[in-house]
């Protein structure tokens, strides 16, 4: 049996991974959907939904996936194309809530992604939910200039967020836990620091070296 799955359609941060999982042996791959398509026209022409066939069939075409085979679809909008795609070459699909193993085998590959689009590993480690939309926003705004060319700005939460006004301040750091979200190395308790604070739907407070602001 054949699963297809998604991951990261719903971070803010990088394109999506696609991945796929012949249950029976293991045989897993994936590629993603170029961060391209989230942008401008393409992103407004919903072009990374037809990017996922493309997808597809070179991950089929590389583990041999045949029409005999019994398909799982993940039952989301990421694959409405696909299914047409399925049905129109003969495949035989259901769509379901994609389960083991492809669900950790997918979602450990857009972890590795978002990693090496620079996001601490420490981040998503210790955060519960590590690609929240307003947790990314405030690791974006750490470094605006750079980071903000990772993000899929043609969300309707980008438009409405990613440009906010920026207050710079100074505190005292008060905590022994507390990460420069720039650099990600540990502010000194006691020392000072620079603060970027921004209105979401909260106050955000962002903790900074003096010298990574």
């Amino acid at each position: 049996m054949i699963q297809i799955d998604d991951a990261g359609s719903g971070s803010l941060l990088g394109g999506t991974i696609i991945g796929i999982v012949r249950v029976e042996t293991g045989e897993y791959e994936f590629d993603t959907i170029p961060l391209e398509y989230y942008r401008d026209d393409y992103f407004k022409q919903k072009e990374y939904i037809c990017y996922v066939i493309t997808i597809v069939k070179k991950l089929f075409h590389k583990i041999n996936v045949t029409t005999e085979e019994k398909i799982e679809v993940c039952r989301g909008y990421m694959f409405d194309k696909l299914k047409i795609w399925l049905e129109e070459n003969n495949y035989t699909y259901v769509c379901t809530q994609i389960q083991e193993p492809l669900q950790s085998l997918v979602e450990k590959s857009f972890e590795e992604y978002a990693i090496s689009l620079g996001l601490p590993q420490s981040f998503i480690a210790y955060t519960k939910y590590p690609f929240h939309f307003h947790r990314i926003l405030k690791w974006v705004y750490a470094d605006f200039e750079n980071r903000s060319l990772l993000c899929k700005t043609g969300w309707d939460s980008w438009q409405k967020y990613g440009n906010l006004p920026i207050e710079i301040e100074e505190e005292i750091v008060k905590k022994s836990n507390l990460f420069c979200f720039k650099c990600n190395e540990i502010l000194q308790q006691g020392t000072r620091a620079k603060v970027k604070k921004f209105n979401s739907t909260h106050l955000n407070k962002i903790f900074l070296h003096s010298n990574c602001l």
